[in-house]
């Protein structure tokens, strides 16, 4: 019917790339892919004592553990301000029976005031190496972190070069917040000088790292991951992934996980709906890395089944 409207209404010689313009439209068209429906690891979440302190808060157990389910969240890397949190979810009995794994970390802040010292602060290297003596309801722990560096040359700190050194001795993932500069400096206080690190970069970048920059970093440190919560620039129209970025996690199939990075009680509350904006532009990856991304590259690191728990 096209062509006879064509040869109707166009001059002859022109049928043939009329045709070829609207087949190359449509080719073009961005198709609207059905959500990735597989089970989810938040490799980011706090449990912070303004949503529980173990006796009040907005968000008791049960009310996390609500949220989780609802979501079709199978594992968690649990880091809380303070390590009673994270404790307080890998001993929940609930958690185990919904099929949910707890990956704690020892995180180094007692306090708020924490964040902004610790990198030269003793007694944060005493109380982690207490934490990780006393191990936790569900195991040894298995990583350090989350941490901030607010300016990158702290990373040079006493504290932040012991800790860095420890992780990798004992084979702990480190998690951290830090800026592109402050990798090369923690990686540079390895054994291997990162070679042989697994450090997960929380929001892959604060201050928004170019595409560029943290391509180069992943090339260089093969234990890097990238976390994508708060990543600016991630996704743009149809609330899909960025042609750049989508780019990257491509090249990088196995080095990006996501996480739900509940800091402040708001999160939260909008726990389903940032799990679903991750379905959304998940399922516009082919199966393969979707499945890597929302699962399979967290639980290659923490040693859990390579399909989830309500995988084939």
């Amino acid at each position: 019917m096209q062509t006879r409207f064509f040869k109707r209404f166009c001059p002859l010689a022109l049928v043939p790339l009329a045709i070829a313009a609207i087949v190359s439209i449509a080719n073009s068209a961005p198709a609207m892919a059905a959500d990735y429906t597989g089970p989810l690891f938040d490799a980011h979440l706090h449990y912070n004592d303004e949503a529980w302190d173990g006796k009040a808060g907005p968000h008791p157990p049960a009310d996390v553990l609500a949220r989780m389910k609802a979501s079709q969240v199978g594992g968690i890397l649990a880091n809380s301000r303070p390590n009673a949190g994270s404790l307080a979810l890998a001993g929940l009995p609930q958690m185990r029976e919904a099929g949910i794994t707890v990956v704690p970390f020892v995180r180094l802040y007692r306090n708020r005031a924490d964040y902004s010292s610790w990198f030269a602060d003793e007694t944060i290297h005493t109380m982690v190496l207490d934490e990780l003596a006393r191990g936790t309801p569900a195991g040894p722990y298995r990583g350090i972190g989350e941490f901030h560096l607010y300016d990158s040359a702290n990373a040079n700190g006493p504290v932040a070069q012991k800790l860095m050194a420890l992780a990798e001795q004992r084979s702990l993932v480190v998690l951290a917040h830090v800026d592109d500069v402050a990798i090369d400096l923690l990686m540079a206080h390895t054994p291997s000088q990162g070679r042989s690190m697994q450090l997960i970069w929380a929001h892959t970048g604060i201050r928004g790292a170019p595409v560029e920059r943290v391509d180069a970093l992943m090339a260089r440190y093969p234990g890097l991951l990238g976390e994508l919560s708060y990543r600016p620039g991630l996704v743009c129209e149809n609330d899909q992934l960025c042609p750049a970025w989508r780019a990257l996690l491509l090249k990088y199939p196995d080095r990006f996980v996501i996480g739900s990075d509940t800091w402040v009680n708001q999160r939260w509350q909008y726990y389903e709906s940032l799990m679903q904006g991750y379905r959304t532009w998940l399922g516009g990856l082919p199966p393969d890395v979707a499945q890597k991304v929302a699962w399979g590259n967290a639980a290659r690191l923490f040693g859990l089944p390579a399909r989830g728990p309500s995988g084939p």
